[in-house]
């Protein structure tokens, strides 16, 4: 059972007000109660018992089918009409998304069930006018489209609807209604104060304000409705009547309060006693604060003595820490510091020593100080001595250095003697491992010093490029002596000075010095004058000898100069390999005659990029005469014999490789890259002037001609070739050039074939093709296999066309007679018919038989293999091969001949004078006879 805690209307609450009266107790005080409590109780119970039956209803018929869930019902009829009850229901969907309406409901006429009128979404809704925010009022509007005026049945009704319609706005709707003259105690009461607060149910709204009854209470309550009959089937008589005695109640209870008045004047004594108590622990409690007032003096000022304390030994701690920390980082011995100051910078254990000091002072020199020590006159007089060691130290290793590479430049030339008269360069490996030990003094001066480091760079430089160049220029001298096959002796080509330079006689070398293009290539050989030359002139040894010469001078200058890399990378602390990443520029500055790097890296630093270009630039500074000398070197060797251009083509296309693979953009790759265009553009050149050559070729007109020179030759230069250019890289350019050079030859055999007038062109295109066929057929030359089959195909229709020419009618009469039997046969005479035409029967048969007898045949034989050995060239050795031809085809017209005897003069016995077998006899005899 509930107990209703809403207060009670001003009729009923005026009652429970003090009246006169007196009473000794409190007895009356839980019957008061407990009538008040069972009265609201019964009425609540009245009206929610009407008031679910109907709600239940509506959800079960109405809103479940629809979805829907009711949450508040009110019943109302339209304000100044006729009253017609009806019920204005809140609702919302059960699925997502949640809409939220206003349904209007009523019964149906008979009145057996409730029906749908209309329905408003609650987003429609602008607005809710309550009429009165004091005073309790039954009428209410709600702002549609339209105003719709409502009367409730109870104001009670109409506020549960209003806080329902509230709630539901302030969860689901963002728009918000505006609520007019609803009192702020109901919309509050209706908000609830956490964020997750549920909206209720209208039902559950009523039960929320009532509170259950304890067992006591409902004890009572029973007794009173048994004595009362009619308690349970007229609720609203006993309601009156619990009423009633409620009031009675009231006043007896006024009545006890006021005769209780002594009671509490006693009471209002006590209380004046205590608070005079009270008073006076105020005052002890005053006194003992003064006293503890005191003590918290003394421990503040115990506390403060003791941070006070605290705070200077931490102060001690950190100075004891920044003191040692100087002492250690910034503290360098006596040892190192005598060690820079006069170490010996000539021995192994000297320099061992100096490096470690170095490193040491390195160390301390960039050791990262804390903020303040710089202020500290202790260490502006330890860095001011570090300075001063460290200038100290880098002008003696300077000048050391400097010492050691003039000292190199000297030694060095006294050995140059020993490798003039040998094909080999001086060996720089004791000077490089000597230096090395400096390396890590080197990488210390860079770090330290940049200008003295830039300038031992440049005087390396400016000595070691005297001493390199003159070691080349001699070593190439030499390999031009052993190139040209002059050798002299010791006294025409000696030695004079310590420079050991090749001094002697340079006529002989001027006669085969560089000439331009256009005038070099008056004694080089070519394809046209290849097959006359003698075995002096041009033979298999000179040609092995050059490519030995010049495969020397590639092998000594490639270690040459990779180990120059190497020790510059090594000593001047400089990366040689382009595979790190760089991003500064550099700036490029001439100085006597080499290359400076200034970088933009901040205290004198060079970037990765930097210092690889700054390799190069050294590098190209140590071997400048190189370019020069090898270009001078291949020009002297295509002179001599432009052939040596694929011999060189080839050994500097493996070199180029071999020194890409190391490195792409090494000096050593880069200037021989640069040297193999110019061995290509040589090639090349070889090629388009044998290409001219034969374009000029001129043949006498009274001899024949036989195999033509360029034919020869390029067989002889295809050989070469290929003996060269057996497993290299660049064999694409040699397949390129063969098809440039077997056009020409093709084109230039059919231009002289044409032109010839000693000799029968299809003997010219006969021979040359053959032997071109035959050559390309032996070297198997994979790129001018269709090359070959052509040349097969010329030499075998020209064969064909000479024997037809040649032999041409060897019977011409008797060709002549049977070409008028072969046109009578056309016109349509049957071939058995043919012999009683007059001009062709038998008797003229006979007589043009008879003029050829076997002895003529072989006599005109005889003539015809004079005059095709007069035609064909011994070389070659084609005569049998035609004679052989020209045996099948004499064959084969004296068979056409015995065909048509056989068709065209059946039964006549008419045969030739002579058989196959004898015109076999006649061209074997004359066969051996010559």
């Amino acid at each position: 059972m509930y107990c209703n805690k809403r207060p009670l209307p001003a009729s009923v609450s005026d009652t429970s007000q003090p009246r006169s009266g007196k009473s000794n107790s409190y007895s009356t005080f839980p019957t008061s109660s407990l009538l008040s409590c069972l009265l609201r109780a019964l009425a609540a119970a009245v009206f929610f018992s009407s008031m679910t039956a109907i709600k239940h209803a509506l959800q079960r018929d109405i809103f479940t089918p629809n979805d829907e869930r009711l949450l508040s019902i009110v019943n109302v009829w339209k304000a100044g009409k006729k009253k017609r009850n009806c019920f204005l229901c809140a609702t919302v969907t059960t699925e997502r998304p949640v809409q939220v309406n206003v349904v209007k409901v009523k019964k149906s006429d008979k009145g057996d069930f409730y029906k749908r009128q209309i329905a408003w979404a609650l987003r429609d809704l602008t607005g809710v006018d309550a009429k009165d925010a004091i005073k309790e009022n039954p009428e209410f509007d709600l702002h549609f489209d339209k105003v719709y005026k409502w009367v409730a049945s109870s104001t009670v009704e109409k506020n549960t609807f209003i806080s329902c319609i509230w709630k539901l706005n302030q969860r689901y709707l963002r728009k918000k209604i505006e609520f007019t003259n609803v009192s702020s105690q109901l919309l509050e009461e209706s908000v609830p104060s956490g964020e997750n607060q549920s909206v209720a149910g209208g039902d559950e709204e009523v039960v929320d304000e009532y509170q259950e009854l304890n067992a006591r209470e409902e004890q009572d309550i029973e007794i009173m409705m048994e004595g009362c009959e009619y308690a349970i089937s007229n609720a609203e008589a006993f309601a009156e009547k619990l009423s009633r005695e409620l009031q009675v109640l009231d006043g007896a209870n006024i009545q006890s309060i006021m005769a209780s008045e002594k009671q509490v004047n006693i009471l209002m004594q006590l209380l004046d006693e205590a608070l005079k108590e009270v008073d006076q622990i105020e005052l002890k409690l005053s006194s003992y604060e003064e006293m503890l007032q005191s003590v918290k003096e003394q421990m503040d000022q115990i506390s403060e003595s003791n941070h006070l304390i605290q705070l200077s030994n931490t102060n001690n701690s950190r100075l004891l820490s920044e003191i040692e920390f100087l002492v250690n980082h910034m503290d360098l011995s006596k040892g190192h510091i005598k060690a820079l100051q006069d170490g010996d910078l000539s021995s192994s254990r000297g320099i061992e020593a100096c490096t470690n000091a170095s490193e040491a002072l390195l160390q301390c020199m960039n050791v990262a100080l804390r903020p303040g020590h710089d202020m500290l006159q202790c260490v502006k007089q330890q860095q001011q001595l570090f300075t001063d060691l460290c200038e100290q130290f880098a002008r003696r290793l300077a000048s050391h250095l400097n010492n050691v590479f003039v000292q190199q430049g000297h030694d060095q030339s006294s050995t140059l003697a020993q490798h003039s008269v040998e094909l080999t360069l001086p060996n720089h490996h004791p000077f490089h491992r000597d230096l090395l030990r400096y390396a890590k003094l080197m990488e210390w001066l860079k770090n330290t010093d940049y200008i003295k480091y830039d300038g031992l760079t440049k005087n390396y430089m400016d000595y070691l490029a005297r001493l390199y160049e003159r070691e080349i220029k001699d070593f190439f001298e030499v390999a031009k002596i052993k190139m040209t096959g002059i050798a002299k002796e010791g006294k025409k080509f000696g030695l004079h000075g310590s420079s050991g330079k090749l001094t002697g006689s340079t006529s002989s070398l001027n006669k085969l010095s560089v000439q331009s293009s256009g005038s070099r290539r008056s004694q080089s050989s070519s394809l046209l004058d290849m097959g006359n030359m003698s075995a002096s002139d041009l033979d298999v040894a000179d040609r092995t000898k050059f490519d030995k010469i010049f495969e020397q001078v590639l092998s000594e200058l490639e270690p040459l100069c990779l180990a120059e890399q190497d020790f510059i990378s090594k000593f001047f602390k400089l990366p040689q390999h382009q595979n790190l990443p760089g991003t500064t520029t550099v700036d490029t500055l001439e100085m006597d005659g080499g290359i400076s790097s200034r970088p933009h890296t901040p205290g004198g630093q060079l970037s990765i990029s930097s210092e690889k270009d700054m390799i190069r630039q050294m590098m190209t500074k140590l071997f400048r005469c190189i370019d020069a000398e090898l270009n001078n070197l291949i020009a002297l060797g295509d002179k001599i014999d432009s052939f040596n251009s694929l011999y060189m083509l080839v050994k500097m296309s493996h070199h180029v490789l071999t020194a890409e693979n190391a490195d792409p953009a090494s000096f050593l790759s880069t200037t021989l890259g640069n040297v193999l265009v110019t061995v290509k553009r040589n090639f090349d050149t070889c090629i388009r002037n044998q290409i001219k050559q034969m374009e000029e070729v001129k043949i006498s007109k009274k001899s024949k001609v036989g195999i033509l020179p360029f034919v020869s030759g390029f067989e002889e230069f295809a050989e070469l070739a290929e003996s060269i250019f057996r497993n290299a890289e660049r064999r694409g350019d040699l397949d390129k050039a063969y098809t440039k050079l077997i056009k020409a030859v093709f084109i230039n055999v059919e231009k002289v074939a044409s032109e010839s007038q000693k000799t029968p062109r299809d003997v010219v295109m006969m021979e040359n093709f053959h032997h071109i066929f035959a050559t390309l057929s032996r070297l198997k030359i994979s790129c001018l296999e269709n090359e070959k089959r052509d040349a097969k195909q010329k030499y075998g229709d020209h064969l064909q066309s000479y024997v037809i020419n040649s032999l041409g009618q060897p019977l011409e009469k008797l060709n002549h007679f049977f070409e008028g039997v072969e046109i009578r046969v056309a016109q349509g005479i049957r071939e058995d018919e043919v012999s009683y035409q007059l001009a062709f029967n038998k008797q003229e048969l006979r007589k043009v038989i008879k003029e050829y007898p076997g002895k003529e045949v072989k006599k005109g034989l005889d003539n015809l293999y004079k005059k095709v050995d007069k035609h064909l060239c011994e070389e070659e050795n084609l005569l049998q091969v035609v004679w052989h031809s020209m045996q099948d085809e004499f064959i084969r017209q004296y068979k056409h001949f015995e065909g048509l005897i056989a068709r065209c003069y059946p039964g006549s016995g008419v045969t030739m004078e002579f058989t196959i077998q004898d015109i076999l006899e006649y061209f074997s005899s004359i066969a051996q006879s010559h």
